[in-house]
């Protein structure tokens, strides 16, 4: 099942049908409370990283599922982006200490800003401000058919923390609402269109 598709704008007022989108499929999908209402976060986590990602293009937003296996959808036209914001992100990404770069929902905005342009080399991402481009076998489309340049997920960045030891990086997937919940959370490019995929089997 797949709602309606939403348009997505810098008009933060359109955010608001990414969170009727998650009610009307909890409503069609009779879910329990506990189900919708972890749809419902995640619907939230959507709302939460997307006004500054729509600032660089306008998007569109669905929920697909198939049985308890939920996908919650953000995809987003970008545009050229300007010398003055392309130099904040090159300063976010060079350092991993930044403030701005701290948190799961921040690093993910990072990857999507990054790959908006086109201009952070995958080389150079696996190891600045805690994030890495996968080669495509490792990412799981799940019910999404496009074929990505470049993917970044969140399962992956767990396994690579886990390997690694990384006390920080636990930390903070430990304190995140959406690692806490999500499955996985796929961030994919091709062209000049970057995927955001928040995947969640509801049991």
């Amino acid at each position: 099942m797949k709602t309606n598709v939403c348009k997505l704008t810098n008009d933060k007022s359109t955010l608001d049908s990414i969170l009727a989108e998650a009610e009307k499929s909890a409503e069609y999908n009779k879910l329990s409370s506990k189900q919708a209402l972890q749809l419902r976060l995640l619907a939230e986590e959507m709302v939460g990283m997307l006004p500054e990602l729509l600032e660089i293009g306008d998007g569109e937003f669905w929920i697909e599922n198939k049985n308890s296996e939920y996908e919650l959808h953000a995809a987003i036209k970008t545009k050229r982006m300007s010398f003055d914001k392309k130099e904040e992100i090159m300063s976010m990404s060079k350092s991993g200490v930044n403030a701005a770069s701290k948190g799961i929902i921040n690093k993910i905005k990072i990857v999507v800003e990054s790959m908006a342009d086109g201009y952070v080399e995958a080389s150079r991402m696996s190891n600045e401000a805690g994030y890495q481009i996968y080669d495509m076998g490792a990412i799981d489309g799940g019910m999404y058919s496009d074929m990505w340049s470049n993917a970044w997920s969140l399962k992956s960045y767990r396994s690579l923390a886990k390997k690694q030891d990384d006390n920080d990086a636990w930390d903070e997937l430990e304190k995140s609402v959406i690692a806490n919940i999500a499955d996985d959370v796929i961030v994919g490019y091709v062209g000049r269109k970057v995927d955001i995929i928040i995947k969640k089997e509801l049991k």
